[in-house]
């Protein structure tokens, strides 16, 4: 009686959406999708600006629980789809599939050729998306501001940590994909950069083109290191949701004050003006490249504009105008998704 009680309670948490609300959540997953490619930006930043964070959590966090683990051991189809939030995770991760095929290249680009332009425009939606969240806590006290700050410090202090040499064993592996995957659903962190921080980031790259390459002559040898990672990829992510869910649903407000935190810790990555201080290298020494070619940057400074030249004044004013559109863009999004729950 008790196991039927739970399963009915888990299908009825799952909301009841008509194509066009489901459409509606799979642009708010091209909206993470974008966010998640480019370094140093959070896909559960995004999910947190437009309303759909806290289900997010809590359909990863059925992932976990005893009565989905019971009903896929037993393969008991019907009952995985009753229990599980498909419908809304297909919604997100289709979203999530479709900007990484149709935006990589470009965003890619941009921050390359023009990258002062391209922060520019996250540092807006961060910076905008720091006073939407803050309505979330329905009364600050000094308690919550004392955490907020704490996140912030913590945040501003990881993102200027400098990556440090890890072993490639297999168990570190594990662990290193958890630590990331973690950063998909925490805003105001990349997944990426904790890779970096880990000394996994080459690693990993390198094992994606060697897979690649070793695709061509049937050599499979590559994936090992791929698999680990992408164990404890989903390890990570439904332990840290279980965790998350729980947090939420007990200390709402405390949790929302310390992911705030973490976005404002996090523009210190984010601004556009910096100066490359150290780059990654591998054990050879040599330097470490992205896809393009390009350095990767380990260690940078955080400058003011350069507002010596009339090239460097337009320069400033383009980053302004991008910046000013992306807290536009939160503030549109906020209030597109605003009309979107009232519709549920």
């Amino acid at each position: 009686m008790q196991k039927t009680t739970i399963e009915e309670t888990a299908v009825s948490a799952k909301k009841q959406r008509t194509v066009p609300e489901y459409l509606g959540i799979v642009a708010r997953g091209v909206c993470m999708g974008a966010s998640d490619i480019v370094p140093g930006v959070s896909g559960g930043t995004m999910a947190f600006i437009l309303g759909i964070y806290e289900e997010l959590i809590d359909s990863i966090r059925t992932l976990g629980r005893p009565h989905f683990l019971e009903a896929i051991f037993k393969f008991r189809i019907k009952e995985i789809f009753k229990i599980l939030n498909w419908e809304f995770l297909l919604a997100v991760l289709t979203g999530i599939f479709i900007a990484v095929v149709t935006l990589s290249h470009a965003l890619e680009t941009l921050l390359i050729d023009h990258p002062v332009y391209l922060w520019s425009f996250f540092f807006g939606l961060v910076l905008a998306s720091v006073l939407v969240v803050s309505k979330r806590v329905k009364r600050w006290s000094p308690s919550l501001v004392i955490v907020l700050l704490i996140g912030a410090v913590g945040a501003y202090l990881m993102v200027g940590l400098v990556p440090v040499q890890t072993p490639n064993d297999w168990w570190f592996l594990i662990i290193s994909g958890a630590v990331a995957s973690c950063a998909l659903i925490l805003p105001g962190i990349s997944g990426a950069f904790l890779l970096v921080l880990l000394g996994k980031y080459q690693y990993v790259l390198g094992s994606v083109n060697d897979l690649r390459a070793g695709i061509k002559i049937g050599d499979l040898s590559a994936a090992v290191p791929l698999i680990l990672v992408a164990i404890g990829a989903v390890i990570g992510l439904v332990t840290f949701a279980q965790i998350l869910g729980w947090l939420f649903k007990q200390h709402h407000d405390l949790t929302v004050s310390l992911l705030i935190g973490l976005m404002v810790g996090s523009l210190r990555k984010i601004w556009p003006w910096k100066l490359d201080l150290e780059w990654l290298r591998d054990a050879a020494g040599q330097f470490v490249l992205d896809s393009e070619g390009q350095r990767l940057a380990i260690k940078q400074a955080n400058v003011l504009p350069d507002l010596s030249s009339s090239e460097a004044l337009v320069q400033f004013g383009i980053a302004a105008v991008l910046m000013l559109a992306g807290i536009g863009a939160i503030l549109l999004l906020e209030r597109v998704a605003a009309n979107l729950e009232t519709t549920d």
